[in-house]
């Protein structure tokens, strides 16, 4: 493990969000699915794409909260352009499922 100051941690800007289009990323090496993600007023929309496909469907993707870093640098992943990295922890059998808030949040809202 890396220790990093409370500086260096206060750099990533993390920040929620609410996914208002999702769809299949059959181009992706490994099964994925392309987010627009509204991160409100100040930060627009942003999209992403992410390894979501054991625990997720594009159709219920929509609408739901999610927390992403929207401070790394654009990522080209195969003909689609990353903008944010949208937050996840692994199940048992290393699948990915979302870290989102518990309630609702205002969109954009930066955590700490």
């Amino acid at each position: 493990m890396v220790e990093l100051s409370f500086d260096d941690f206060m750099k990533v800007d993390v920040r929620t969000g609410r996914v208002i289009k999702a769809e299949a990323f059959p181009e992706a090496r490994k099964p994925a699915i392309k987010m627009w993600i509204d991160f409100g007023e100040n930060i627009g929309v942003r999209k992403t794409s992410a390894q979501l496909t054991v625990h997720y469907t594009p159709e219920g993707l929509i609408g739901r909260q999610v927390l992403a870093v929207v401070n790394f640098p654009p990522r080209q992943i195969g003909p689609f352009m990353s903008e944010v990295l949208v937050l996840g922890l692994p199940d048992e059998n290393g699948a990915v499922v979302l870290a989102v808030p518990d309630q609702t949040t205002p969109l954009g809202g930066r955590m700490h």
